[in-house]
């Protein structure tokens, strides 16, 4: 089926994506001076052409300049770069199923890009930097077709000063010296939408975790040492809790967590790693939520990606709904207890919002995430224990390093559970009104394992 080039891949993010062809793997090699904060990049991609066209669009921010442009596997007419589109024209259609390498040299000082929710991508800090990408900001320092739904395997090269620890994702392979600098080889096997690629640049140092049921890091400022190591004393303790209620760790190269120098106003979200400000070093409620939630998202967001921006609900949901999981677990709240309080929020607030399609400006509006989770708990209080759990971790499973939508988790989960949901779904979902309070005597299904209390 064609498409059309004008369109965009997802109505939330026009102007971004390209239908026409998926990449399978990134190869960039990135040279990055701080004190001018100047990239010079070279990116080498491989993709796959999805239906035949003479051309395809990449994604690219205009404050980096395009200094070449190469393809193998076919002829290259011309290319133009105009605003963040770079496009590259044929000299003859292409195929579906043909199979193209492009290669792309830039240069230019990386700015974060404005979008939906504000700014994102490539940002200086104080002494160093911080890529949070969610959900535009990939164009910022490298040439990608920047939709969720296009995940490909990725090798970071990244050449810095060498008082400056760098840090990207998936397992570092190789460290060398080069003169002044330090050249730094990562690679994300596991496929990976563009948002969630990052490269985070400080004054650092590693330490690893021991107790986890996987390797993980803890990277930050020397000052910070100490308080680190208490907010993060639990870090081993929430992989393997998450590990029992989602699945395996879905990552060859483990999970950091990375402490910036400066304070944040949010956490950053990236595959196997995430970022938290200094102001986040304590163990106050407000810093262990946060932590639990970022790492939730190894499996909610990461691993397993919502195809289309309007199915947020999925990544959201699920790691709030993992704050109040391990609530309990650090000698807090019940899950049920956070559940109730929430509802009681939300009942206060406008019911004018669809959770399960909430447009562009309002994707990340705090009523997506607690609705979101509250959604996840009517599906447990519906259906009971072990048929929630049992369709939890076989959904993580069946769509591990995949895209999925409401409709894949509202199939999976009726069928699981043996009782049609599709009335739940569409009370917490597809209806601005708030539910009642799910607990089993107000559950939306009758029948069939109609629930149990949450424990």
């Amino acid at each position: 089926m064609w498409t059309d080039p004008t369109q965009p891949a997802d109505p939330y993010m026009p102007g971004h994506g390209d239908d026409r062809y998926a990449v399978q793997a990134y190869d960039l090699d990135l040279d990055y001076a701080i004190a001018s904060n100047h990239l010079s990049g070279r990116a080498t991609l491989r993709c796959r052409i999805l239906e035949a066209t003479a051309s395809i669009d990449l994604d690219l921010a205009g404050t980096l300049r395009v200094m070449s442009v190469t393809c193998a596997g076919a002829s290259l007419r011309r290319h133009t770069h105009r605003g963040q589109r770079l496009t590259l024209r044929f000299t003859k259609e292409l195929p579906a199923g043909a199979e193209i390498t492009v290669t792309v040299a830039t240069r230019g000082t990386p700015r974060p890009l404005a979008g939906i929710g504000g700014t994102a991508g490539w940002e200086e800090l104080d002494d160093g930097v911080i890529v949070a990408s969610q959900p535009h900001g990939a164009p910022s320092w490298f040439p990608c077709n920047d939709r969720a739904s296009d995940k490909a395997s990725y090798r970071l090269t990244i050449t810095c000063d060498a008082a400056y620890t760098v840090i990207a994702n998936g397992a570092l392979t190789r460290r060398r010296k080069a003169g002044r600098k330090t050249v730094w080889t990562y690679e994300q096997l596991e496929p990976m939408a563009p948002y969630l690629a990052t490269v985070q640049i400080g004054r650092y140092e590693t330490r690893e975790v021991a107790g986890a049921p996987v390797p993980v890091r803890i990277v930050g400022p020397a000052r910070l040492r100490r308080a680190i190591d208490v907010a993060f004393a639990d870090q081993a303790a929430m992989v393997a809790a998450m590990v029992d209620w989602f699945g395996p760790y879905p990552f060859a190269g483990g999970y950091a967590a990375v402490v910036t120098d400066d304070d944040l106003e949010i956490p950053l979200e990236s595959q196997t790693l995430a970022t938290f400000g200094a102001n986040l070093t304590h163990r106050g409620w407000e810093a262990q939520r946060l932590i639990a939630h970022e790492l939730a998202h190894q499996w909610w967001g990461n691993a397993v990606t919502a195809r289309q921006w309007s199915d947020i609900w999925i990544h959201e949901g699920f790691a709030c709904y993992t704050e109040w999981l391990w609530s309990p677990l650090a000698g807090g709240r019940s899950t049920e207890e956070w559940a109730r309080h929430h509802w009681a929020r939300l009942a206060e607030l406008p019911q004018d919002l669809i959770v399960g399609a909430p447009g562009a400006a309002d994707m990340f509006d705090d009523r997506v995430y607690k609705r979101g989770a509250l959604t996840v708990h009517a599906v447990r209080v519906a259906v009971g224990e072990e048929p929630f759990w049992a369709l939890v971790r076989s959904f993580v499973a069946e769509h591990r390093y995949a895209v999925v939508s409401t409709a894949d988790f509202e199939a999976h989960a009726s069928r699981v559970a043996g009782v049609d949901l599709s009335g739940l779904f569409d009370a917490w979902l597809r209806s601005p009104a708030l539910p009642p309070f799910s607990s089993p005597a107000t559950s939306l299904i009758r029948g069939k394992n109609a629930g149990e209390s949450v424990r």
